[in-house]
């Protein structure tokens, strides 16, 4: 009976602890989404009176600031899904908050740096033409060139692994590729292809084959010994071994070697651009509307480019967790 009465006690304070933090916890919670909302009503207050009442929109813009901070040690603390999301979103706001105040209470010359206000405005005003561009630039120069680069890449990796004189002749060559300056380069692709946008998928593509050749060759070899002696005495051959236990291995290598390409070939894309190309496209629009020194254009394409990159290394950051959800790396991510 002592030890029966002993173990009910014992779940019963241990339920009442669990009652009791999760409790906190829902508490907590509720105080994180409101300090933040109470933060951004300062911020937003502040900028509508910037202008007229002196040194006030300051004060609040000060107090705002803190709630932001605050708000974002909060959710640094938080173990859900939601936390992990607010902590960068919040600094995110806390920077254009910043950048918004100093620019317009600074009086920041605007063809040095115009407010944010400014730029979502010509992204709203200019939507029709920077949509023209998005397809033209990342629809077509980018997908196109990021598909045969890092196709390209693997193939050769496989090529490479296979055969040790490809080995010898290829990786030279790809280091030499990648050495290549892509401002010397894109004259010559836009000589060889046209103005058209092959030509920006051809510089795109000597941007990210290299990539995708050096991290499938690394993760290639991340596989053990041990392994591969197992998979020799079950008498599997290269391909077997190369599918069932090498290209597993060698998935989170390839995955970086993607979202790093998915950046490498955005930028490849747009400087391309600058040297030869129909009447639109980020790249086109970059360099003719800052010879016009529209610069919240400058800016508006700026930040599309920007967003357009994030969500696709986001993107690929996400069926990453799918298809390698077993690695320790992503475990361990998940415990913290």
């Amino acid at each position: 009976m002592t030890a029966t009465a002993a173990s009910g006690t014992a779940a019963g304070g241990a339920a009442a602890a669990t009652s009791s933090g999760a409790a906190r916890a829902a508490q907590r919670g509720g105080a994180q989404w409101i300090m933040a909302a109470l933060a951004m009503l300062f911020c937003t207050l502040a900028r509508i009176n910037l202008d007229s009442f002196g040194g006030i929109p300051w004060i609040m813009g000060g107090v705002g600031l803190v709630l932001l901070v605050a708000a974002m040690a909060l959710f640094a603390r938080g173990e859900s899904r939601a936390d992990r999301l607010a902590s960068p979103i919040l600094f995110g706001l806390m920077v254009i908050w910043l950048w918004e105040m100093l620019v317009v209470g600074l009086h920041v010359p605007f063809v040095i740096l115009p407010p944010p206000s400014k730029i979502v405005e010509a992204i709203i005003g200019n939507l029709p033409i920077l949509w023209i561009d998005f397809q033209q630039t990342y629809l077509h120069s980018v997908l196109a060139g990021y598909a045969i680069g890092c196709g390209a890449g693997f193939l050769m990796a496989l090529a490479i692994d296979r055969s040790p004189f490809l080995q010898r002749g290829l990786t030279p060559m790809g280091q030499l590729i990648s050495a290549m300056p892509i401002i010397g380069v894109a004259p010559i692709m836009v000589m060889w292809f046209g103005f058209g946008w092959p030509s920006k998928a051809a510089v795109v593509v000597l941007m990210t084959v290299f990539p995708m050749l050096v991290n499938t060759r690394a993760g290639l070899a991340s596989s053990e010994a041990m392994e591969r002696d197992l998979m020799r005495t079950y008498a599997a051959g290269y391909w077997q071994t190369l599918l069932r236990l090498r290209l597993p291995a060698a998935m989170p290598m390839i995955f970086n070697a993607l979202k790093l390409n998915s950046t490498l070939a955005l930028i490849g894309a747009v400087v391309a651009e600058f040297f030869g190309t129909p009447t639109r496209g980020m790249g086109f629009r970059i360099s003719t509307e800052a010879a016009r020194m529209n610069l919240d254009i400058v800016w508006a394409t700026i930040t599309v480019a920007a967003v357009a990159g994030s969500v696709s290394f986001a993107a690929i950051a996400a069926v990453e967790r799918l298809v390698t959800f077993w690695h320790p790396s992503l475990r361990s991510g998940e415990k913290a």
